[in-house]
Order: C-alpha cells, then structure tokens, then sequence
C-alpha cells in the first residue's frame, strides 16, 4: 500500500486534532487539548474503482505555526494539505485562504483540500461568508463537522483520489 503524507493546517481551536480524532478513532473529545509541535497519524484509505487503497500520513500541526509552516522542516515531501478554518470565527476563514496561499507558493501543484469546520454550531439558514481569496482558490470547499462526523471521511477519501491523479 502507499502512503503519503497529508499536512492539516489552520489556526488554534478551528478544529485540525477533532478531524483527525474522528477520522481515525471516529471519536470527539468534549475537553479541547491543543496540539504542542505536530502528532502523527496513519489513516488507510479504502480502495474505490479507480484507485487502489492509500495509508494517509496526516500531520495534525500546532495552531500557532501559522504561515511560518511553510519554512519547516514538517512541509518536507508533502502530497497535500487540508486546511481548515472554523465557521463560527470569520477570521479563521482570512487565515485559510492565507495558508492556502502559502501552500501554493511552497508547494506548487500539490492537492489541496480546504474545511470549514463546526458546522453543527451554526443555526439553520446562518450564512457563511466567504473571503473572495478563498472563494477564487479554485480548491475543493468541505463543509464538515468533526463533533457529528459529517464530510470528514469524504475530505480524505477526495484528497486521496486527487493525490493519485496528480501522481503525488
């Protein structure tokens, strides 16, 4: 099986170590603990029709790397990022499209999936407002949950599918 390695980036508290928990484990935890420096995961991705199955190494990073991310040595031999930003906290949103930006430039041509996370805390008919960089970066937009798992495993399996067309 391949493995490659998938970077999940975006500032403290938008949710990166609830993704990859639930992902994973398909666990929430209620007691938010940051991420100290990265924590490393292995999730396998099923075969589809199309493609063979994939172990991805996600590197679940501190928050308060920021845009400094793309000077370290984690970004090393990445296939993709998932960058997330938080619904209920519009500036997260500023931050996604800014790291994602600065994924492209260090990274150019690698997969790139962008989250808005905690949906499940927006009331019916709450609007999203979207910052025009992010609206015009021409990558796939999740919408997802962590806390009900809504669209976490879609996100990977995509990012998955997207690395093996690229051949990453």
């Amino acid at each position: 099986m391949i493995a490659r390695k998938v970077m999940l980036l975006g500032e403290i508290g938008v949710g990166k170590s609830s993704i990859v928990q639930r992902l994973v484990f398909d666990r929430f935890e209620m007691n938010y603990k940051p991420t100290i420096g990265v924590d490393v995961y292995r999730y396998e991705v099923p075969e589809t029709p199309t493609r063979s199955a994939m172990a991805l190494i996600v590197w679940d990073t501190d928050g308060n790397f920021g845009e400094q991310i793309f000077r370290h040595v984690y970004m090393r031999e990445a296939s993709a990022a998932v960058i997330v930003g938080d619904v209920t906290r519009p500036h997260t949103l500023e931050t996604l499209a800014a790291l994602a930006g600065g994924f492209r430039e260090a990274l150019p041509g690698r997969t790139l999936s962008l989250v808005l996370n905690k949906l499940d805390l927006l009331d019916p008919g709450d609007e999203i407002v979207l910052p025009g960089a992010l609206s015009r970066m021409g990558a796939p937009l999740h919408r997802t949950s962590a806390k009900t798992g809504d669209n976490i495993r879609t996100v990977f399996s995509e990012t998955a599918d997207a690395i093996h067309r690229r051949r990453l």
